[in-house]
């Protein structure tokens, strides 16, 4: 796995991946163009889980219509102001989900399947909940 980040100006880089696939990341937090690098990692971290449940889920043959993740991080006060605490809340929208099986997705991707879930919890506590909603 590679990746290229090119500075374009400012605190803009455009960031493509080796698939080819592209994204423009800005350290600017009041006018930038894009998420910030660290905001960047919560969207890894909550799409990589999100693909995890949505996955185990319709491989368990649940009729999952929806799923929304909400990330919420605290940050160290010093530099480097690395993640110390990281939130995801899974919204799981479906017909007839077994509440079982849902909390069972979610516990497989946190333990066992999520790189990012896992190596971030090296560095931070991750905990993850969960809603059915019907």
């Amino acid at each position: 796995m590679e990746a290229r980040v090119k500075w374009l100006e400012n605190l803009t880089f455009t960031g493509t991946s080796g698939t080819g696939h592209g994204v423009v990341m800005d350290g600017d937090k009041d006018n930038g163009f894009g998420p910030s690098p660290m905001e960047m990692l919560l969207l890894g971290l909550g799409g990589c889980s999100s693909i995890d449940v949505v996955h185990i889920l319709k491989k368990g043959r649940e009729n999952v219509l929806d799923v929304e993740t909400d990330v919420k991080a605290e940050r160290a006060e010093t530099d480097p102001k690395v993640f110390t605490k990281i939130h995801l809340h899974f919204k799981v929208k479906g017909q007839d989900l077994n509440e079982t099986k849902v909390g069972r997705a979610v516990e497989l991707s946190a333990e066992k399947y999520c790189s990012a879930s896992i190596m971030l919890s090296k560095a931070a506590e991750v905990t993850h909940s969960w809603e059915l909603i019907e």
